[in-house]
């Protein structure tokens, strides 16, 4: 195997400027500020519940009697916590719709207008939703639920805005590894806002929103006046003209050897290399395009499965090995690590390779074991730590490839060379359709772990786990399968309860 050019003697690092480094810490920072605000919500669900559920027996606040009663939003903790995850639910199916939207849009608009405008107007919702409504003790379910579309609605505009900036900066030589460590931005937002959260927490859960909010305002005025959206804008040539150069630049890193030369496009092509200004695709067409549709149908399982983890995993470990919550908080972190790890190793893997595919199916597959291993894990924290490191490596990981890098190749392939008007609604529609599968894992697995137990959601966390070459051949047959089994186990659980009353 030949060893890339761009590896040998720091080529890498000697291609990059000042400018793609400001490019790289903008776009990072402005996700990570997104995922914050997200994180702090999560972060101060138990104090907003105890807020909208005044009692006799609450002492954490003190307020007059009209306004006490004015509060009483629920007549439990329980319907609390069962609205705030609603609201979870909804912000994730309105994020979902949002990142189609969003992805045409950011084609057609400037991205840096774009990316702003959804930062700026997210930050006010959040200060709206969190602060504003505590400080006129204003309370109401339908303003909430409203709030919460809205906001996903404008978050949607954040990820696929930076990732298309980030493709349009930086080309396929290098692209894994620098994109594996670049989609490391959502975990920081999660140790972020964890960070602003509890920093104000014990003045009142206004002022977490309040500080989240003026962070990530900030940011999105940082963002309209300082990012440049491509090396374009200041006389810099583009990655287009830097790859064809290159021995394979008309080969996909994401296609395999086999159907490569099989694609027919439906739709003319620019020929003229002359042509710099290129009409954005439609979204019929970014759909047609070679490995979309495959690999966000795998997106989804996987970010299914990683959203899973990222909301279940604390309660699994309490519930499971009985530890505490704030440990289990803690012990959770190594999920995130291991995937920062495993998406830019495997990042750097695929770059050496010049293939992507290989090193994500090898890492899926690699995931069937650690899953299998994690749901064993002794009642001991180094050791589950541990594999819950190396599960996050291998699951983690390719979902970071398949949402940064794999979504820029494919939005750059051959059959579109020429036109940077189809990276956002690529990243778009890979990243919606993972978010709509986020969405709904989350109930399967409340589910599933409620009727059947945390085994099966193993169980269903491997199913999911399949390569996506496999995904349409088998992946569909297989869900429908398993569905089956456990529709049917449900059903002679709950036969056998009856049973037992009698």
């Amino acid at each position: 195997m030949a060893w890339p050019n761009i590896f040998q003697r720091g080529a890498l690092l000697s291609q990059f400027s000042h400018h793609h480094v400001v490019v790289f810490l903008l776009t990072f920072f402005s996700y990570s500020l997104l995922h914050a605000s997200r994180k702090t919500f999560s972060n101060v669900k138990v104090s907003i519940s105890k807020q909208w559920t005044p009692s006799a027996f609450n002492k954490s606040i003190e307020l007059p009697v009209e306004i006490w009663s004015s509060n009483h939003l629920f007549p439990s903790a329980e319907e609390a916590t069962l609205f705030l995850g609603t609201l979870d639910t909804i912000f994730l199916f309105s994020y979902a719709v949002g990142l189609f939207i969003s992805g045409i849009v950011g084609d057609r608009l400037n991205l840096r207008w774009v990316l702003s405008f959804g930062m700026c107007s997210s930050a006010l919702v959040v200060f709206v939703f969190g602060t504003l409504t505590e400080w006129l003790h204003f309370y109401n379910k339908g303003l909430y639920c409203s709030l919460w579309i809205v906001n996903g609605l404008l978050q949607s505009s954040g990820w696929p805005c930076v990732v298309a900036v980030m493709g349009n900066w930086f080309g396929k030589a290098g692209r894994g590894v620098v994109f594996g460590l670049w989609s490391a931005c959502a975990s920081v937002g999660n140790i972020l806002g964890a960070c602003l959260a509890s920093s104000v927490l014990q003045y009142g859960y206004e002022y977490a929103f309040l500080v989240t909010a003026a962070v990530q305002f900030a940011g999105g005025i940082i963002i309209f006046f300082g990012l440049l959206v491509s090396p374009e804008e200041i006389g810099l040539p583009g990655i287009e003209a830097e790859e064809n150069f290159e021995d394979d630049s008309h080969r996909p890193l994401i296609s395999g050897a086999e159907n490569e030369d099989d694609a027919e496009p439906n739709y003319s092509i620019q020929e003229d290399k002359t042509i710099t200004q290129v009409k954005a695709i439609s979204f019929y067409q970014a759909c047609c395009l070679p490995g979309v549709i495959a690999y966000s149908l795998a997106y989804a399982c996987l970010k299914l499965v990683n959203y899973s983890f990222f909301f279940w995993l604390p309660f699994y470990l309490s519930n499971n090995f009985g530890w505490k919550e704030a440990e289990a908080d803690k012990l959770s972190i190594w999920y995130d690590v291991g995937g920062i790890i495993g998406g830019t190793l495997q990042g750097f893997i695929s770059d050496v390779l010049q293939k992507r595919a290989p090193v994500l199916a090898l890492s899926l597959l690699l995931a069937v074991g650690s899953l299998v291993g994690y749901s064993r894990s002794p009642n001991d924290k180094s050791i589950n730590a541990l594999l819950m490191a190396v599960t996050g490596f291998f699951i983690g990981g390719p979902s970071n490839m398949i949402s940064s890098a794999i979504s820029a190749d494919l939005g750059r392939q051959e059959l579109i060379q020429g036109s940077t008007e189809a990276l956002a609604t690529v990243t778009g529609i890979v990243d919606g359709t993972g978010s709509i599968g986020a969405a709904v894992g989350q109930y399967l697995v409340s589910l599933i772990q409620d009727n059947l137990g945390w085994m099966w959601v193993f169980y269903f966390f491997i199913l999911m786990c399949q390569p996506p070459e496999m995904l349409t051949r088998v992946k569909a047959g297989l869900f429908f399968y398993t569905t089956g089994i456990i529709v049917n186990d449900f059903y002679h659980c709950c036969f056998m309860n009856v049973l037992n009353g009698l």
